[in-house]
């Protein structure tokens, strides 16, 4: 009888204990579920920083009807100002810390209308047509790397040096390719040797963008942060020159942007094939 009424009281123990219990379980429960909660991604979808996205969107879908239209200056300039809206939507959801997973994706989509169809439209619109198949495929090759590019940029969110982007960005090869169809489209250069240049243009960006070459990402300025007066006069005097000719002016400035990859990564191989040479 002792032994009974030992394992019945024993039995009941377990039952009423908080690790047995049915409440405890759906306490654990929530709380698992609340730390889960915690490092999951927001999937709330807010007004202002897709509001830019959807700007953006817009930009990039006329640029692609104005070049339809046959008026490649404003399609080339509205490639630029989606490429502006482009990079507000990103500050404006950490500014306003209204960053979500919904965004992300809807950016991401966003910028393959505006730097993957959108520049190569513009271009084969303009001059690529002209040379036949060999145009329609190096537009098209722009388009794929374009997808591949955001693509791995996806992936490697937060895995990567934030300081670098890996192959170049697409916003900045989709400048290349619009600065160059507006300053020649202004110049009314439309000579064979042009035609082959623009073909090769749009080839390499294409390729530059899912290479491995590393880019400046320009991310860890300190834009917050007091800068000297003579930063700030650099800044006026940068518009200043770009408000004098924009199509040449910006053509440039994202020439020397595409063009500083393939450089340093020159200068980095030289300096180790030199310290090699030392060490032996």
């Amino acid at each position: 009888m002792t032994q009974h009424s030992n394992q019945e009281e024993s039995f009941s123990s377990m039952a009423t204990s908080p690790e047995h219990s049915e409440a405890n379980q759906e306490a654990n429960a929530s709380g698992d579920t609340a730390e889960d909660n915690k490092k999951a991604p927001r999937r709330s979808i807010y007004l202002l920083p897709n509001l830019f996205t959807t700007s953006a969107l817009f930009s990039g879908f006329f640029a692609v009807v104005a070049s339809i239209n046959g008026d490649f200056a404003a399609a080339a300039i509205a490639v630029f100002v989606s490429m502006v809206l482009d990079g507000l939507d990103g500050r404006v959801a950490r500014l306003t810390n209204t960053q979500s997973e919904f965004g992300a994706q809807y950016d991401s989509l966003a910028d393959m209308l505006s730097f993957g169809v959108a520049p190569a439209v513009v271009a084969f619109a303009w001059i690529l047509q002209d040379i036949g198949k060999i145009g329609w495929i190096a537009a098209f090759v722009y388009v794929a790397c374009a997808a591949l590019r955001l693509a791995r940029f996806n992936v490697q969110i937060g895995s990567v040096d934030k300081r670098w982007f890996i192959g170049l960005p697409s916003p900045s090869a989709a400048a290349l390719v619009a600065g160059c169809v507006w300053v020649f489209h202004n110049f009314d250069a439309t000579a064979f040797g042009f035609k082959v240049f623009m073909t090769l243009v749009v080839a390499a960006a294409g390729v530059l963008m899912v290479s491995n070459i590393r880019y400046y990402s320009f991310k860890d300025v300190d834009v917050k942060g007091p800068v000297p007066f003579v930063a700030l006069l650099a800044i006026v005097f940068g518009f200043v020159v770009i408000s004098i000719e924009p199509s040449v002016m910006l053509l440039a400035l994202f020439g020397c942007y595409v063009a500083s990859g393939p450089i340093m990564a020159a200068m980095r191989k030289a300096r180790h094939s030199k310290s090699k040479k030392k060490a032996a």
